[in-house]
């Protein structure tokens, strides 16, 4: 009797550790879960510091094509004000209406001009240009490169060769928005 009572008795405990009444083999898994976790932090900062060095908005690939994206919305605004790309990579740009007023009520594009263009007599020039994107010919000589105009849900993508190094602007030339859809675009 008394070897079947010691005999329950061990039973009674090892159930208990086994069904998770230790805390220190729960501590113990507890602790290697974290090692773990710190051991993966460790090496996904030490993957990050070996990658290559990127711009917060460049997105590229292998072979040397940088994409960008960009949004336009109702209240004309773009949701980056500066881009970086490197010399004599291939842009690949998307721009993206994320709002939902139509083409006619609040178009947006997206237009990279030369250096030491104007950029508010072009856009003034631009208001007359509907037919054209608003890009207005007199001043086509003063693209780099530019979009289509977009209505609240579209996108458009299109893909230009950088600049020389330098800093350029871009603009939205919808009558009336240069003045707050504008931006600098860094050839590095």
């Amino acid at each position: 009797m008394r070897l079947l009572k010691l005999t329950l008795s061990i039973l009674s405990i090892s159930l208990f550790i086994a069904c998770g009444g230790n805390n220190s083999t729960e501590e113990s898994n507890s602790e290697e879960n974290k090692m773990t976790s710190r051991e993966m932090m460790q090496q996904q900062a030490k993957e990050k510091e070996n990658a290559p060095k990127e711009t917060a908005n460049v997105e590229s690939n292998e072979s040397n094509i940088v994409e960008l994206t960009i949004e336009g919305n109702d209240q004309m605004r773009f949701n980056k004000e500066e881009m970086k790309v490197k010399a004599g990579s291939t842009v690949k740009l998307t721009l993206k209406h994320v709002g939902e007023m139509t083409k006619q009520q609040m178009g947006h594009n997206w237009v990279l001009l030369k250096q030491g263009t104007d950029i508010m007599e072009f856009g003034q020039k631009a208001a007359g240009a509907a037919d054209n994107d608003y890009i207005p010919q007199a001043e086509a000589n003063k693209v780099i490169a530019n979009t289509k105009t977009l209505g609240g849900g579209e996108e458009t993508t299109i893909t230009f060769e950088a600049p020389a190094k330098g800093t350029y602007e871009f603009i939205c030339s919808f009558p009336g928005h240069v003045a707050l859809m504008k931006g600098k675009f860094i050839v590095e």
